[in-house]
């Protein structure tokens, strides 16, 4: 049976977990913060008057059948009962539902396979566009609830934001460990205020149930034509999040999401979002705010307070999902290596990266300030969301065909079905493009451009270290012709190809003329799965003259550590005193060139990268006291 396999089976690094209240009170502070926040705009933001729909009876019925349609068709049914069912050893997310859509095969692939990889970065570029735009809208919307209390705190509503944002990322280094318990109860609680808010409005207008009848959507579009459609960018709005759920399921596991979800998130969204049309058929000014007309004037400070933790929290789900998805892409060879800080002792997931995380935050308040009200964001959100939803569904469609071996029919006919649903908001949120939607496209467009760059100029440097260098086995046998001398100590030589003598060794022999008494070739593997059992970590080979050639396999979610996988060897009658280790690294200096392979502007940018990478040293915690490098030049 396949890796790929094995995982969707059940036998994951992370698949068996417990089921527990305290697992799904986790998991609902952890996962639903961004979804849980929608209700602030989204029913405000569907009757924008730049929709032209008016305020009515009708109208308003169906746009509520919209909503209630929207989350159990995408939410509830395509997410929590459908996608969650291709975990990846317990992982979710894209770049995890893209290696389980290609089994059998390496990340880096041609044919047919490789549109799948594309799309799979693109969705990961996605991610990073909604992380910028999440806390930006999420804790503007938040703040904005002022001015229903005092309306001269307006112009306080922007620094407010701004500092709020600042001290959110500020406090990343920290970790989210020490103050992870407080996200569930919090959330908690949010629903609950939320869902009792909507549900003193719908008592006194029961009516309002009506819109649970798909009719009045059908209506809906039937009445308004173009502005109905329109109004299906906003509606989007209500199930911006949905892709975490999916994305977090290595977290906790699908159990207490499937509960948090159905027990809690949903009854509370939905008693708002009817709260909220119930309110407006009576008062229909109340479409300024509905979410804080709807709370009592003695209560409107604290659910200001209540609104901005739970944004906050929200917000925090996104960055540190971007740390994760900055993690794996490290891995898979997407990205180049970057200072990765774990937070926590316990929690492997937990981690920390400097450089997009001070890139998100000069992102998100130069969105603040460009946008300065949670509606003209709203024109920017949607896109990142709708399209890696369309992304999600065209891979699963792969992975019911390769893994799952359904009938291709009924693929077909699921498939079809979602993406009918998902083109039709793309759509919807492709007219916003203009006035915002443009964004988070460029973000991710230029992420998709970095990734694509540093994938394809690791194969063209492949492809020049060949023809540089002798292949590693005829090199193994001119060794003795050299006559080097042999020196006391373990030499470990870092490699990235199994057929390449590795650069630091041939020119450490060429100017040293010496190699140590044991010799460890050291190649990296990183497989399309998030963990590797440490029974799988190493494979030993000798090749003869006390050279070994040692492949560390890592999923990509494992922490590389090289020094704790030597010491593995022993298991493979290989002694390696660690304590005399020095370790080799090759330091390329890369020259642009008019070479085929990639356009000049693109190797000067692969160049850049490469220059501004971390260390391989650090990034496999080696201590620096036992390196050394090697430099040498290559034309691209």
């Amino acid at each position: 049976m396949s890796d790929a396999s094995k995982s969707n089976s059940g036998a994951g690094h992370r698949s068996d977990r417990k089921f527990s209240a305290g697992s799904t009170l986790a998991a609902l502070g952890i996962v639903f913060g961004d979804i849980g926040t929608s209700p602030l705009y989204a029913l405000r933001e569907c009757f924008s008057p730049t929709h032209g729909v008016a305020l009515t009876e009708a109208n308003i019925l169906g746009v509520l059948s919209l909503v209630f349609w929207s989350l159990t068709l995408i939410v509830s049914l395509k997410y929590l009962l459908y996608v969650m069912r291709a975990d990846n050893r317990g992982e979710g997310g894209v770049l995890a539902l893209m290696a389980l859509a290609q089994p059998h095969h390496a990340l880096i692939s041609a044919g047919s396979r490789q549109s799948l990889i594309f799309l799979g970065i693109f969705g990961a570029a996605l991610l990073f566009g909604d992380g910028v735009i999440t806390p930006a809208i999420s804790v503007l919307s938040a703040m904005e609830g002022l001015t229903v209390a005092a309306p001269h705190f307006e112009s306080y509503i922007i620094p407010a934001t701004v500092a709020i944002l600042i001290a959110l990322f500020m406090i990343q280094t920290k970790g989210t460990g020490k103050i992870g318990s407080f996200f569930g109860p919090i959330i908690l609680i949010w629903f609950l205020a939320i869902g009792l808010l909507g549900l003193g409005a719908l008592v006194t207008t029961p009516d309002v149930l009506r819109a649970l009848s798909p009719l009045h959507a059908a209506e809906f579009f039937q009445r308004n034509s173009w502005h109905g459609f329109l109004v299906l960018g906003s509606v989007f709005l209500v199930v911006t999040g949905g892709e975490a759920l999916y994305a977090d399921m290595g977290h906790f596991g699908p159990r207490p999401i499937r509960a948090a979800w159905f027990f809690i998130a949903l009854p509370g969204l939905l008693l708002n979002y009817f709260g909220q049309g119930a309110l407006l058929l009576k008062d229909p000014t109340a479409i300024s705010n509905p979410f804080y007309r709807l709370c009592p004037p003695g209560l409107l400070y604290p659910m200001i307070a209540l609104a901005t933790m739970a944004t906050v929290i929200a917000s925090q789900a996104l960055i540190s999902g971007a740390f994760s998805m900055t993690s794996q892409a490290i891995k898979l060879g997407l990205l180049p290596r970057m200072m990765i800080k774990h937070t926590s002792r316990e929690e492997i997931g937990q981690i920390y990266v400097s450089r997009i995380n001070w890139a998100l935050l000069l992102c998100t308040i130069w969105l603040v300030l460009e946008f300065r009200t949670s509606s003209n964001l709203a024109s920017a959100y949607g896109m990142a969301v709708s399209t890696t939803m369309v992304i999600t569904t065209i891979l699963i469609y792969f992975v019911t065909q390769k893994l799952w071996k359904w009938n291709r029919l009924l693929s077909l006919l699921i498939t079809g079905f979602f993406l009918s649903i998902e083109l039709a908001f793309l759509a919807a949120n492709a007219v916003k493009i203009p006035e915002g939607g443009w964004v988070p496209l460029v973000m991710a467009s230029a992420v998709f451009v970095l990734m694509t760059t540093w994938r394809r100029g690791r194969q063209i440097l492949a492809e020049r270290l060949r023809e540089k260098l002798p292949p590693f086995d005829i090199f193994i046998h001119e060794i003795p012709e050299m006559t080097p001398l042999r020196v006391p100590g373990v030499a470990v030589y870092m490699n990235s190809h199994r057929d390449i003598t590795p650069p630091a060794l041939l020119y450490n022999l060429k100017h040293n003329k010496v190699v140590h008494e044991l010799i460890l070739v050291v190649i990296v593997i990183v497989e399309e799965v998030p963990y590797v059992s440490p029974m799988r970590r190493l494979d030993v080979e000798s090749l003869g003259r006390e050279i070994y050639r040692v492949t560390v396999h890592y999923g990509f979610m494992d922490s590389q550590d090289i020094p704790r996988a030597l010491a593995l060897c022993k298991a493979h009658e290989l002694d390696v005193d660690l304590t005399d280790v020095t370790y080799f690294f090759g330091r390329e200096s890369l020259l642009a060139t008019p070479r085929p392979g990639m356009a000049i502007w693109r190797e000067n940018l692969f160049s850049v990268m490469s220059q501004n990478a971390q260390k391989a040293s650090r990034f496999f915690r080696i201590k620096a006291d036992q390196v050394i490098e090697i430099g040498f030049e290559v034309e691209l």
